[in-house]
């Protein structure tokens, strides 16, 4: 049998392969160490205290609305059971025209502070809707094509200075708009529309969309931002122009935060006091005229609870008017955040 030949080391030193596999076979095994379990360490005391203040504050926020829905609409409910008041008022009065004495047809006038107290809805509920939407009309396009030009054609260095700007508006305080339109935009549209009177639906909501531009434009703006990249890229590689991405993929993409855009700014619009209360002239006039001065819900409830009578026919009135409009404002606001929720469905970012 041949001799295995030596295998030369540094230095000199040789092992034959024999003598290799003798010397690992000395080597004695040694089992692989036990990985050592991983040791759990709990939070912080302070983080279980922090979870409950964080707790405490989101329940204590939904219990505040319930709170004050509750208060307005115990005040609200003599107006169903006391029979004192309701010998002077009552829900369906309130809704229907009625006969009143010194006019030939029956008629819907608000005069609460009367020889003979006249309670009607319709003339606020109209006056509310013309406010709202002329806000609307004004502020829908200018919010809406800033937030697509912003989110999509604006250079970067653009993008940074005109989104505080139109954002800025939000902090305006309300007084302040109203006192620039009852002093300056009132002039301006008498001059220029040659309007009878001059604070009017028109001025008040006019007035108004500059409150409600800055809630549409940052929704708006998230809403386009929020459209998968792909999608415009997709468009692109069809041949589609930018006019046509814009009009047939983003918009429709988007289209569900848009609508809840609208629906949070018409919210702040039908709640919004001190604008209308500056600006529309405070007449409850039940007519369709832009022109005509007008008075809504949120104005009269403003203007008159300070001087009414605790407990009296019209103090429970004004919280009647109270209730009406929370629960138009909470509809309102719930339609927007239900298409806030379809649109983060529909681009896969919720459940």
């Amino acid at each position: 049998m041949a001799e295995t030949p030596p295998i030369a080391l540094f230095g000199g030193v040789s092992l034959s392969s024999a003598g290799l596999t003798g010397a690992a076979a000395a080597v004695p095994d040694r089992a692989p160490p036990t990985p050592s379990r991983p040791r759990l360490v709990g939070p912080p005391r302070w983080h279980r205290g922090a979870e409950v203040l964080l707790r405490v504050a989101a329940f204590s926020a939904v219990a505040a609305i319930l709170l004050i829905f509750a208060f307005v609409a115990k005040e609200a409910l003599p107006l169903y059971f006391d029979e004192e008041i309701r010998r002077e008022v009552t829900p369906e009065r309130m809704w229907l025209a009625q006969q009143w004495e010194g006019y030939e047809r029956a008629r819907h006038i608000w005069q609460p502070v009367s020889r003979v107290p006249k309670y009607a809805l319709w003339p606020l509920i109209v006056g509310t809707v013309k406010v709202v939407l002329v806000a609307q009309l004004v502020a829908i396009p200018l919010a809406i094509g800033s937030a697509l030009y912003v989110s999509q054609y604006a250079p970067a260095r653009l993008r940074e200075v005109v989104k505080p700007v139109v954002e800025m508006l939000a902090g305006i305080p309300s007084v302040v708009l109203g006192f620039f339109a009852l002093m300056v935009m009132a002039t301006v549209f008498q001059d220029v529309l040659g309007l009878e009177s001059r604070l009017n639906a028109l001025v008040a909501g006019v007035a108004l969309a500059f409150a409600v531009v800055p809630i549409i434009f940052t929704i708006s703006e998230e809403a386009f931002r929020a459209v998968p990249g792909s999608y415009v890229e997709a468009s692109t590689a069809l041949g589609a122009a930018r006019w046509q991405t814009v009009v047939r993929v983003l918009i429709p993409a988007a289209g569900p935060g848009l609508l809840a855009g609208v629906a949070l700014g018409m919210g702040r619009a039908v709640g919004e006091t001190m604008i209308v209360l500056m600006a529309s002239g405070n007449a409850s006039i039940l007519s369709l005229d832009l022109d005509d001065s007008v008075r809504t819900l949120a104005a009269t409830i403003a203007a008159e609870l300070a001087e009414v009578v605790f407990g009296g026919a019209h103090y429970t009135v004004l919280f009647y008017l109270g209730s009406l409009l929370f629960l138009s404002s909470f509809v309102i606001n719930f339609v927007g955040d239900r298409a806030i929720t379809h649109m983060k469905r529909r681009l896969g970012v919720a459940e």
